[in-house]
């Protein structure tokens, strides 16, 4: 069995040109440390609006484990829009 992350967060806009490298290096250290290369999209009409996309992860224990880590180490939050948080949804394939 194989699982789907989807994380979407508003990046406040002032914080876009150092955002997008620490989110990069963020799909970068969860490639590295879960083998799972995460892509990064953002929403037509609303560019403040991103989301990961992480799919077919075997085990989602060690994934969100990692994946965790990663957001804290980078201090991924410190970019997102006052009062925002990420949201993770998770799908069973």
């Amino acid at each position: 069995m194989s699982y789907s992350y989807y994380i979407y967060y508003r990046v406040d806009p002032v914080q876009v040109e150092v955002a997008e490298p620490r989110i990069r290096q963020l799909l970068d250290a969860v490639k590295k440390t879960t083998g799972t290369a995460g892509r990064l999209m953002k929403k037509r009409g609303e560019p403040n609006l991103w989301m990961e996309v992480y799919e077919n992860v075997a085990n989602e224990a060690k994934f969100e484990w990692e994946l965790a880590a990663a957001v804290n180490q980078l201090k991924a939050i410190e970019f997102l829009q006052p009062g925002n948080g990420r949201h993770i949804e998770c799908f069973k394939a």
